[in-house]
């Protein structure tokens, strides 16, 4: 099948210490009527350096804080606010969860949205995409968009503040990405907007890892020091666009669907970004990486302080590998984009496997 090559990406991207500040500045060509919907964290954050920025300014603003979770019902609450209101753009501040809500009420509304993400988690403020669950906090289903944000904002003074949790979850995230990518480049797999993979993206994924390498543990020392530096600079645009640009049109495999089984279990609290590293790890098992490869990942990890044996991901049963394997190679699942397509006998080899060769790497 001719598959068309893509890219997609947020029409803006903004980055730097208070760039808050010039929120008003960058985004007024949007609108006049503002719904901010914001974590409690997020609107804490952020709330006070936004409204500066719209000092000289009348456009309307009205602060919402969200319920938690990016569930059907809160999607409508915010609809409703936006048509009871007349508000014409939508802002999304906080972490994943009032990201995806701001997308998925600015979608329905056909309204443009803007993201500010106040953690750099997970890659998740430049996707076309949204995790939207039930009003009872399980799974509904994935919502892809026909276009990603029309703009993300990043404080770098914000994301110096949050927990440095936060900031090596994100690298764990970002790291499958180059390698995810390759996969789906090699067997002419479909990136998420389901457009065949460009010469672009293949290279901002590879920035991403190299960035990764070169910054990571700077950065690491920067948010614990809670002082922006080029190194956190670099690993922010790492995380969030790199990773996030990189992923939507390069595409997915092992390390994600190792993360997706996971879930299986249920109740686990290793972050995403944590397992999808392990993940990592796993791919490169089965993709027979060489050892220099794989110890240059593994070093990395350790480095920044990811996981490289399952019981830092809290995995500690034989029996929980085998549900995991077996989820992870699920139908429909990214895990298929491999070269040769991966059993769950052969996915359960693996991540022993992995797990194996971490334990041995600690105790050296």
């Amino acid at each position: 099948m001719l598959r068309l090559r893509m890219m997609r990406a947020p029409q803006k991207y903004v980055q730097g210490k208070d760039s808050l500040l010039q929120f008003h500045k960058e985004m007024k060509e949007l609108g006049s009527k503002w719904l901010f919907i914001c974590s409690r964290s997020g609107e804490k954050a952020c709330r006070e350096k936004i409204e500066k920025s719209f000092q000289d300014s009348d456009d309307v603003r009205r602060y919402e804080v969200f319920g938690g979770v990016s569930s059907t019902g809160e999607i409508e609450r915010m609809r409703k606010l936006v048509r009871e209101e007349g508000f014409n753009v939508v802002v999304g501040v906080g972490g994943g969860s009032a990201i995806d809500t701001a997308k998925a009420t600015a979608y329905y509304e056909k309204l443009p949205v803007v993201i500010v993400p106040t953690v750099v988690a997970t890659d998740a403020p430049c996707t076309g995409l949204s995790v939207i669950y039930n009003d009872d906090k399980t799974f509904n289903s994935y919502l892809f968009y026909p276009k990603n944000p029309e703009a993300v904002i990043v404080d770098s003074a914000v994301i110096a503040n949050a927990p440095v949790d936060f900031l090596v979850a994100g690298m764990g995230d970002a790291l499958g990405t180059y390698f995810e990518a390759r996969a789906c480049e090699r067997t002419d797999a479909p990136s998420l907007e389901s457009g065949g993979i460009t010469r672009s993206a293949m290279a901002l994924c590879s920035l991403c890892y190299e960035t990764l390498k070169e910054y990571g543990a700077a950065a690491k020392k920067a948010c614990e020091c809670h002082v922006v530096t080029p190194a956190l600079e670099a690993i922010i645009e790492a995380n969030v666009y790199l990773s996030g640009v990189g992923a939507d049109n390069g595409g997915l495999a092992v390390a994600h669907s190792f993360y997706n089984g996971l879930t299986a279990l249920g109740g686990h609290s290793a972050p995403h970004g944590n397992c999808v590293a392990f993940g990592t790890l796993v791919q490169l098992v089965l993709e027979r990486a060489s050892k220099e490869e794989f110890k240059e990942v593994q070093d990395f990890c350790m480095e920044v302080g990811l996981p490289i044996t399952l019981e830092e991901i809290g995995i500690t049963k034989d029996e929980e590998i085998h549900v995991i394997a077996e989820n992870a190679c699920a139908p429909g699942e990214s895990i298929h984009n491999m070269v040769a397509d991966v059993t769950p006998d052969q996915l359960y080899a693996a991540i022993v496997a992995a797990d194996a060769l971490g334990k041995v790497r600690k105790a050296q």
